[in-house]
């Protein structure tokens, strides 16, 4: 009965999440190659990043980066769903979605080690949410804003670049780079800090000194931390239920 009360609160999408019906895989999706991701030592790489000033924030604007959770790989999911997927554990799935949309799980947030309950709703989704390791910000004012929309499309959907995390800690972070912000979770910097120097060598975004030398630090605590690696994610992974108020796209 308490499973029931849970999937009769889910309702429809939220802005935060755009939780929606598990969308189609559409011909006309364009393939944009994801960029190799480096192995290695993040410390190595760290330091063959380019090192130079911040360029204006001037023309910036979320759209810069094209449509949020855009289903790019091509595996019938949305980039959120594909993220929580990966991120959630103990997660229900919505019948009829191929193993895509998440209803339910539990996130320990990587940034700050609060347990998360998410339910999908217009009032609850937003208690998880997707985190862009690079702020997308940050990126545009180190490279990005010379791109094609079509990279800066796929750069803003790449699994690389994107982490489940809870609601206070994602607010906190908002534009900042290393040399600003790192996660309260001190256990967790290693690992931040190498996610980040793996996307701005995959993409070319290059740092400034202070961001280097933040970064740095953090790396001489673990200078054995290795990149971590892109993968597809799969879909399904947990149970799959009926959920009254998810009928259709946008519901």
């Amino acid at each position: 009965m308490a499973l029931v009360a849970v999937v009769a609160l889910v309702l429809i999408g939220t802005s935060y999440g755009r939780d929606t019906e598990a969308p189609a895989p559409s011909a006309t999706t364009p393939s944009v190659a994801e960029p190799p991701v480096a192995r290695g030592k993040a410390a190595s790489a760290l330091e063959e990043l380019t090192v130079k000033g911040r360029a204006p924030r001037t023309g910036y604007s979320r759209e810069q980066f094209g449509r949020a959770w855009r289903d790019l790989d091509r595996n019938g999911c949305d980039q959120r769903n594909d993220v929580l997927r990966r991120d959630l554990r103990d997660i229900t799935l919505k019948a009829g979605t191929r193993g895509c949309l998440v209803l339910t799980g539990t996130l320990t947030s990587p940034y700050s080690g609060e347990v998360v309950d998410f339910v999908r709703g217009t009032t609850t989704s937003r208690a998880v949410q997707i985190d862009h390791v690079v702020a997308l910000s940050d990126a545009w004012q180190k490279g990005a804003q010379q791109w094609t929309p079509e990279k800066r499309e796929q750069f803003a959907n790449d699994v690389l670049e994107l982490r489940a995390t809870d609601m206070h800690t994602n607010a906190s972070k908002g534009s900042g780079d290393a040399a600003t912000w790192l996660p309260p979770r001190a256990a967790f910097r290693c690992g931040y800090v190498a996610r980040q120097i793996a996307v701005k060598q995959a993409y070319g975004l290059w740092v400034t000194a202070a961001e280097r030398d933040a970064m740095r630090r953090v790396l001489g605590r673990c200078p054995d931390q290795g990149l971590p690696r892109r993968y597809a994610v799969p879909l399904g992974g947990g149970p799959e239920i009926e959920a009254a108020g998810l009928a259709g796209p946008g519901h």
